[in-house]
């Protein structure tokens, strides 16, 4: 993650980390940061206005493809793939906007997914999905892909 966009984030990360503690020692799962930092603004810029499964969905087309040889074996490897110009994949990451949330609710939210789907707690409601996009655009691949769901404004595919 770029340091300024660390920086800039400061206090809403450590509200989210601390919000997504468990309580109890025995649930304790090593996450790290940098890996649940990169997960949730994707999950927050890709699709806050989604709510939690819309999010959660996101976060694992991310899984995913990190457990894919397709793609880079990291979460942020994932997420920044493709850089900050064309081919990016991920709109948010390269439409020059600020990667900084603005929406603490959503941010918290989307932390306590990136939290839960690190530490394998949820179930992929995506049936495998690598790829998704907006419902309301056209495919935006030519390769023909298998739907698998329709989650809220997002279609995904494998």
């Amino acid at each position: 993650m770029h340091s300024p966009i660390r920086a800039a984030l400061g206090g809403l990360l450590s509200i989210a980390w601390t919000f997504v503690a468990p309580t109890a020692s025995a649930d304790l799962v090593e996450i790290d940061k940098a890996e649940a930092e990169c997960l949730a603004l994707a999950m927050y810029f890709e699709a806050r206005a989604e709510g939690r499964e819309g999010m959660r969905a996101v976060g694992h087309v991310i899984l995913n493809r990190r457990d894919d040889a397709r793609f880079p074996e990291t979460v942020c490897g994932v997420v920044h793939q493709g850089g900050e110009g064309r081919g990016c994949q991920f709109s948010w990451y390269c439409d020059g906007r600020s990667d900084v949330p603005t929406h603490r609710r959503a941010w918290r939210s989307a932390g306590a997914l990136a939290y839960q789907l690190l530490s394998d707690r949820l179930e992929d409601t995506t049936g495998g999905a690598l790829f998704y996009h907006a419902t309301w655009i056209d495919v935006p691949w030519k390769r023909p892909r298998e739907k698998t769901r329709v989650i809220g404004q997002h279609a995904f595919y494998r």
